[in-house]
């Protein structure tokens, strides 16, 4: 088997919002220490990204967007949304975490590679076709899913995403569209806002957005459920010729921005696990994983190096577990709406 790739660059650390800003370059410093100790640096390979061009960020994006990101280039101050900042690095590095993107195909589709984790920022998901927000510039993973379209032909792409908050720069690139099945679990209500279950796509797009809004406090056993239950199922009728993961790890317990309760240990390693039963079974095991969010850096490091591990079947864990009366409230509050939606619409047995 060929080590996890990682795809990593210095210029992600001169993307600097501020030294009081959340979306800090530390975070990815962090995660690139921690891959150098020596219980995880033998089972990793490290690649440099590619640099997006013009012609592959307008795919998703409007040329007023990517000109005035651009214009943000030597200059050390631009706020361009009330939470969004860029310096004069930060055009350069939006530009090589997409292009990092097409490193990830290039490795998973060519050079034989089942893993791989684009190490990047800024995050991506938040960004819509003319707007920057959300600490995000260009949005990576949906021009990942272009990447794929445009490039290697494919036409059933499955975008997992469990940052904390809802990705509707994501759900936006794809609501009509029924070649990407996209897929978020996230607190609610929460920013941005979006990501209500009644949220199922419009047009040939309808059955192919699904979101799992879920309240505060919700941990381990909520997301297992939901992977497991819901997703799974759904993944193995899709036949996603890959998957991709908008992989933000703010969903952990004590992350400064949010109040969810999943475990870098256990929840994270299940539900990678889970994202590699439904990968072997129907693209290969080719996963791509993105940095999203992710504020609390031992959160970050743990997060990571788990799901890097699982990945390998380095660390064996179960996903035989059994659920509480707190997944039933779960399943009568969301599930159980969304099913009867998804159904009377003739999409997805469940």
């Amino acid at each position: 088997m060929k080590k996890f790739a990682i795809i990593y660059d210095e210029i992600f650390l001169k993307h600097d919002p501020g030294s009081f800003h959340p979306e800090a370059p530390q975070r990815v410093q962090a995660i690139w220490e921690r891959l150098q100790k020596d219980d995880i640096k033998p089972f990793i390979e490290v690649f440099s990204p590619d640099i997006a061009n013009k012609e592959e960020i307008l795919w998703n994006h409007s040329e007023t967007l990517y000109n005035l990101v651009a214009q943000t280039k030597g200059k050390p101050y631009t706020q361009l949304d009330p939470d969004t900042v860029a310096n004069e690095y930060s055009f350069e590095a939006a530009l090589r975490a997409v292009g990092a993107q097409k490193t990830a195909l290039k490795l998973l589709l060519e050079e034989g590679y089942n893993g791989v984790f684009a190490l990047v920022r800024p995050p991506g998901h938040h960004a819509e076709k003319d707007r920057a927000m959300g600490f995000c510039l260009f949005n990576n993973i949906a021009i990942a899913a272009y990447y794929a379209k445009y490039l290697y032909g494919l036409k059933r792409i499955l975008i997992v995403d469990w940052d904390l908050h809802h990705g509707n720069g994501t759900q936006k690139s794809f609501y009509s569209d029924h070649e990407v099945l996209y897929f978020s679990t996230h607190q609610y209500p929460y920013y941005p806002g979006t990501g209500h279950y009644t949220e199922i796509g419009a047009g040939y797009g309808v059955g192919y957005t699904l979101n799992i809004p879920l309240s505060a406090g919700c941990g381990d056993e909520e997301y297992i459920y939901v992977f497991k239950t819901f997703l799974k199922p759904i993944a193995l009728q899709y036949k996603p010729q890959i998957i991709m993961v908008s992989a933000g790890f703010d969903l952990c317990k004590d992350d400064p921005l949010g109040d969810m309760k999943v475990t870098p240990d256990f929840g994270i390693a299940v539900l990678t696990r889970i994202l590699k039963e439904i990968a072997e079974e129907v693209c290969q095991g080719k996963i791509m994983f993105t940095l999203e969010g992710g504020y609390n850096l031992i959160n970050l490091q743990e997060s990571v190096v788990n799901l890097i591990l699982t990945f390998l079947e380095e660390k064996k864990i179960s996903t035989d577990l059994d659920f509480s009366e707190r997944v039933e409230k779960l399943e009568k509050k969301v599930l159980t709406p969304l099913k009867d939606l998804l159904r009377y619409k003739g999409y997805w047995e469940i």
